[in-house]
């Protein structure tokens, strides 16, 4: 699901969440660390609709990529680190 034409996307997302502050401008009701990133945010760093990003995190999220945080209204996605680190040991064993 990661290399699929979009899959792109999908990998620069999960690079920019890796160090959110370098990547995205502060938000007003979140720390960009602690809380994540909002999908707005996402959407205009690529550069396309918020429908469009959330479509890319939801999916990022079911995998169990990013974890979710709703402050207010919004929905914030942060990087899990230690699910990422599981989902490439699977694949180093030939998963």
């Amino acid at each position: 699901m990661l290399r699929t034409p979009t899959g792109h996307r999908r990998l620069d997302i999960l690079e920019w969440l890796t160090d959110p502050a370098a990547h995205f401008p502060p938000q007003r009701h979140a720390d960009l660390v602690t809380d994540g990133v909002t999908a707005e945010a996402v959407a205009r760093k690529l550069g396309v609709r918020r429908a469009v990003a959330e479509t890319h995190l939801d999916l990022l999220a079911d995998l169990g990529l990013l974890r979710t945080t709703r402050i207010r209204r919004r929905t914030h996605y942060r990087r899990d680190d230690i699910r990422i680190a599981e989902v490439a040991r699977m694949f180093e064993k030939g998963w």
